[in-house]
C-alpha cells in the first residue's frame, strides 16, 4: 500500500473506515503510523509530535492544571478476509473496527477538532498490543520516553461498547505437574497414573471457591481455572506425567505476589511452576480526575474483567480507565463490527469532559 492520507476532522465513523481500510497487523503497522504522523502534524501543530518505532505520540504544552492521556493501538490481529471495510445496517464491519480503531478514530478526531481543551493532552497510538508483551510498544515507550506517560489520568480507547471499565484484574498462570509410573496398559496394576493423580487438582479446583471485591463501586470477580491437560504417551500405555495449566484471575487489590501465595496455599501438595503473570490494576476512581470524568460524561463504572494496558498505567501511580466504542466481545472474530451511533456517542462523550474545565 502507498501512501495514505487521513482526515482527522472527518466524522469519526468515516475516520474508523479509514483507518481499518489501512492493514496494521502487528509488526506491520508503518504504513498506517506513517499515515498518523503526517496528519498529526499536518492538522494538530499546536502539539509535540514524536515517532519511535511504529508508534505515535503527540502533546500539548500548556500550563493548564491536569494532563490526560489519550492512548490506543495501531495494530491488529491478523486479516481474516474482513478488509476492506463495509457498512451494513449501521454496523462497520472490518478487522479492527471494535478492536480498537474505532478508539483510535475517536481520539484522533478529538485532537483535531478540540483547539482549546480544559486540560493538556497527550496522545499515545502504539504497536505491536496483540503479541506477546515484550513486543508491546507502550513497554518500550516506558523504557524509552517515560515521561511522556506523566498525566493525572489515562483514557484506553479499548472496546468496552461505551461503558467505563476501570482498572482491571491481574493475571497469572502456572503449571500443575502429577508423575507417575509408565507400565502397559494390559498390565496397569505395574505402573502408577500421572493423569489419574491430577484428579484430586482438578476436585480442588471445581470445589474453589472465588472471591467477590468491591474497589471504587467496582465489584471484581475471581477465578481460579484449569485451562489445559496435557498428559498421555500411547493408547496401551499407563502416562507417568501429566501437565495440567492453571489461570488465576484475581482483583487488583491483590499484589503479584499475594496472587501467587493464595494459588500455592489452595494447590499445596502440588508441584507447580509460575509461567506468566500481570499484575492488575486498582481503579482510581477516587482521583479527582477520574471523578471529573464520570461528572462530565455521566457514565457508570463497572469493573474490568480481563488484562489490559491500564495496568502499566497504574503501575506508574497514573488512575486509569478502559472505554471506547468497541464491542470487546467482537474483537478478533471474522464478523467484527462496530455500532455507527456508539462511535459517535462515546466521542462526544469524551469531547464534554476534554472542553470542562478541572475543578
Amino acid at each position: 500500500m502507498g501512501t495514505v492520507e487521513l482526515d482527522l476532522t472527518a466524522d469519526p465513523v468515516d475516520l474508523t473506515a479509514a483507518l481499518v481500510d489501512v492493514p496494521s497487523v502487528s509488526g506491520d503497522e508503518h504504513v498506517l503510523a506513517d499515515a498518523m504522523e503526517a496528519a498529526l502534524r499536518r492538522q494538530v501543530p499546536h502539539m509535540e509530535v514524536l515517532r519511535t518505532g511504529n508508534a505515535v505520540l503527540a502533546r500539548t504544552g500548556g500550563d493548564r492544571p491536569t494532563r490526560v492521556l489519550l492512548a490506543g493501538h495501531l495494530d491488529t490481529v491478523p486479516v481474516a478476509d474482513n478488509l476492506p471495510s463495509r457498512r451494513e445496517g449501521g454496523l462497520l464491519y472490518g478487522c479492527g473496527t471494535s478492536d480498537m480503531k474505532s478508539g483510535d478514530a475517536m481520539i484522533a478526531h478529538l485532537l483535531a477538532t478540540v483547539p482549546d481543551p480544559a486540560h493538556e493532552l497527550t496522545c499515545v497510538f502504539y504497536d505491536c498490543e496483540e503479541v506477546e508483551a515484550t513486543r508491546n510498544g507502550l513497554g518500550r515507550i516506558e523504557r524509552e520516553h517515560n515521561d511522556w506517560l506523566a498525566a493525572d489520568l489515562a483514557i484506553l480507547a479499548e472496546p468496552t461498547g461505551g461503558a467505563v471499565e476501570a482498572g482491571c484484574q491481574g493475571t497469572l498462570r502456572a503449571v500443575v505437574t502429577t508423575e507417575g509410573r509408565r507400565a502397559h496398559s494390559a498390565r496397569s496394576w505395574l505402573g502408577d497414573n500421572a493423569i489419574h493423580a491430577a484428579a484430586g487438582l482438578l476436585t480442588r479446583l471445581d470445589a474453589y471457591r472465588p472471591r467477590n471485591v468491591v474497589i471504587d463501586g467496582c465489584e471484581y470477580r475471581e477465578g481460579l481455572q484449569a485451562v489445559r491437560i496435557e498428559g498421555g504417551v500411547a493408547g496401551n500405555v499407563v502416562p507417568d506425567l501429566c501437565r495440567v495449566t492453571v489461570n488465576f484471575r484475581f482483583a487488583p487489590d491483590r499484589s503479584l505476589e499475594a496472587a501467587k501465595a493464595h494459588v500455592q496455599e489452595v494447590l499445596d501438595g502440588f508441584q507447580l511452576t509460575f509461567t506468566d503473570a500481570a499484575a492488575g490494576a486498582l481503579p482510581g476512581l477516587d482521583r479527582p480526575a477520574a471523578q471529573a470524568f464520570l461528572t462530565a460524561t455521566g457514565a457508570k463504572p463497572q469493573a474490568k474483567y480481563g488484562w489490559t494496558d491500564v495496568s502499566r498505567f497504574a503501575a506508574l501511580g497514573v488512575a486509569a480507565i478502559n472505554f471506547g466504542p468497541g464491542d470487546p466481545n467482537l474483537a478478533h472474530t471474522r464478523e467484527e463490527h462496530v455500532v455507527l451511533d456508539t462511535i459517535t456517542e462515546c466521542t462526544e462523550m469524551l469531547r464534554r469532559y476534554l472542553v470542562t474545565p478541572a475543578q
